[in-house]
């Protein structure tokens, strides 16, 4: 099975008033279509990680491979193209732009990456936002919607570039039981029907204790 991530010895400090240490050599790999979870306490380093992971953080001693291509050492510019066209993002906060309503929200990252036309774009928006159930809401702006609504809306916006890898940060911190299930249940059904890769990083162990692999961390280090 193919890796879409690995990591090599990543070790990671903070300067911050004196040297600290936040990640501690982890070594891990994310295969094709696995929907792995992270999990640990505040301050173990779970977020930290998905921030190098996600190359967002490129100060950072070890390696970082994506597809089996060393990503560290890369520019800012050659980055920036690898996170658009590569990484999908949902984070405990959906992000969207209020001036924009929904459709235009979840396009925007395709618009960004320039790719296919701007019909092909808002083609593909609307079949994410249809897998969904959030077609309906195409032309509303994101004020007239639910939080749940919110981060399905986001799902969709990570999904348009057709990534490699979804990163999400506490996607479902923010929801109640009835809407964090329909999120899980959303992954869930990417992975299965789509093959695609997510990697979340959650407080909710009954969230990760579904996945198909939970990676748990403490005081820097994967423990498990």
């Amino acid at each position: 099975m193919s890796k879409v991530l690995e990591t090599q010895g990543l070790t990671k400090y903070f300067y911050d008033p004196v040297k600290f240490q936040v990640l501690k050599s982890i070594d891990m790999s994310i295969n094709h279509g696995e929907f792995v979870s992270i999990v640990g306490k505040s301050g173990c380093g779970k977020s930290t990680l998905l921030y190098l992971l996600s190359t967002m953080d490129t100060d950072y001693e070890g390696k970082i491979l994506m597809n089996d291509e060393i990503i560290t050492g890369k520019s800012d510019k050659e980055l920036a193209v690898i996170r658009n066209e590569k990484i999908g993002f949902v984070f405990q906060f959906h992000y969207l732009l209020s001036e924009y309503n929904v459709l235009k929200n979840v396009m925007l990252p395709g618009l960004k990456l320039n790719r296919l036309s701007e019909e092909e774009v808002e083609h593909n928006a609307m079949e994410h936002l249809r897998t969904l159930d959030m077609h309906e809401q195409a032309l509303k702006m994101p004020n007239q919607l639910s939080g749940g609504q919110k981060q399905r809306v986001a799902i969709a916006r990570a999904l348009i570039n057709n990534p490699l890898i979804i990163m999400g940060d506490e996607p479902t911190g923010n929801l109640d039981k009835k809407n964090s299930d329909l999120v899980f249940d959303i992954f869930q059904k990417l992975t299965l029907e789509k093959q695609q890769t997510l990697l979340i990083v959650t407080h909710d162990n009954d969230f990760a204790s579904r996945t198909n692999r939970t990676i748990t961390m403490e005081d820097g280090r994967i423990v498990l």
